[in-house]
């Protein structure tokens, strides 16, 4: 039976260590990251154990196992802007942010870059430069190794993508479900209800991204992405490799848990899409010709 785990103050005395110092090594680890008033559980810190709980009188905080690693070996501490990522990567801070903006992790304002609440589990963090009032944002140094972002590199130098996958769930799904459907703007997916969509999307010219892996360590592909409303589209259909509602259940989870916005199409919507899409595109800034 697996040992429950305990808050950060819990795990700080038992190392017999200040809570303060604890959270800092936390910090410089990139298991956690500061928002405002909050300490946000990061993607790596997930993957070390650590998970939020909800408690009735102290609201929700984050657990660690009593095991806990906390590797700081890894780290230099430093944060990293635009720039220097984009040294690391041989690649110009613009398209660094650009591709950062594809993840959905930053969005554009009228003053630079703002991070955004999947970006924070990332390490991302928002800074303002007082002289000329423009935002923008550093990143914890574990951002170069960060799986989704390198894979966006891969694809963005046009790169083998195929020869630095390590996702084996999503190579076999694509293999099981073959896209053979061709849409009007090039695109194979693999059914009926997709082919609609897209095409629907295509002629109403909206920008979208088809098989979009999400920007999480998960191996999880979301049927299509809106880039200009940062939300993803997912296609509940029955004409091929109908998704069982207990899948069902689990994906739209996964959104939730990240944040991710996500527009859902049924069934009996597909010969509805002029009625349906627009509305639903709408609540996320997307206008449809």
């Amino acid at each position: 039976m697996a040992k429950q785990k305990i808050s950060t103050s819990q795990l700080a005395k038992l190392r017999n260590v200040e809570a303060k110092a604890l959270f800092g090594d936390l910090k410089l680890a990139g298991y956690i990251n500061r928002h405002e008033d909050n300490w946000v559980l990061t993607e790596l810190g997930s993957k070390f154990g650590g998970e939020y709980v909800n408690h009735s009188k102290f609201g929700q905080f984050i657990v660690w196992p009593e095991n806990l690693l906390i590797d700081t070996d890894a780290t230099s501490g430093q944060l990293l802007s635009a720039t220097q990522i984009g040294e690391r990567l041989k690649l110009p801070a613009k398209k660094v942010n650009q591709l950062l903006s594809e993840l959905g992790w930053i969005a554009r304002v009228d003053k630079g870059w703002q991070v955004s609440p999947s970006g924070l589990t990332h390490g991302g963090q928002q800074q303002m430069d007082n002289h000329n009032e423009q935002q923008y944002v550093l990143w914890h140094d574990s951002i170069v190794r960060n799986k989704r972002l390198k894979q966006s590199v891969v694809e963005f130098l046009g790169q083998d993508a195929e020869a630095h996958a390590t996702d084996k769930s999503i190579s076999s799904f694509r293999q099981k479900f073959e896209a053979k459907h061709r849409t009007l703007d090039g695109h194979y997916v693999r059914s009926q209800g997709e082919l609609r969509i897209d095409n629907w999307l295509y002629l109403n010219g909206v920008v979208h991204a088809y098989d979009r892996q999400l920007p999480i360590e998960q191996d999880v592909l979301s049927d299509f992405y809106l880039p200009s409303g940062k939300v993803y589209l997912q296609y509940w259909g029955d004409d091929n490799g109908a998704t069982e509602e207990k899948e069902r259940v689990a994906i739209r989870a996964i959104y939730q848990q990240h944040e991710f916005p996500l527009i859902e199409i049924f069934t009996d919507e597909i010969d509805q899409l002029d009625k349906v899409l627009p509305s639903k595109l709408r609540a996320y800034g997307i206008k449809a010709y």
